[in-house]
């Protein structure tokens, strides 16, 4: 189950679930919960972090993903959560992601994070970055 609110410390982009209020900009699978989760345990973080996902200019195909982790949202941040994680969003980021689902995928090249974006036109074998 995801939900979606504004920062409580920031002013900023809002967004909210139903009767017409704007929609998650992104989706984060169970699968990518429980990943993202044990990854901030190994870290050594306190639960009470988030995940802060954006796009950043760069990668071989002018556009990288970036996901880390962040003590508090930011002045505009969507604050979103999916079961019981955290999940800060910038709203310039979250116009290249709308629609975005993160999911965790295992496969025999390897296993990690896969953005499956629909606005993305092309990208590279990595994975980790993409062409508008």
């Amino acid at each position: 189950m995801q939900s979606t609110e504004q920062n409580p410390n920031a002013r900023g982009t809002e967004a909210s679930q139903g009767d017409g209020a704007a929609e998650s900009p992104i989706q984060v699978t169970s699968k990518a919960v429980r990943m993202i989760k044990l990854t901030r345990e190994e870290e050594g973080l306190d639960p009470a972090w988030g995940l802060r996902v954006a796009v950043r200019g760069g990668g071989c195909s002018g556009f990288e993903y970036a996901l880390d982790f962040d003590e508090e949202g930011r002045e505009n941040d969507y604050v979103l959560h999916f079961e019981d994680l955290t999940v800060f969003l910038d709203a310039v980021s979250a116009r290249y992601l709308q629609g975005t689902t993160i999911d965790y995928v295992l496969g025999a090249m390897g296993s990690g994070f896969k953005f499956d974006n629909p606005k993305a036109r092309g990208t590279c074998g990595c994975g980790s970055s993409f062409a508008l």
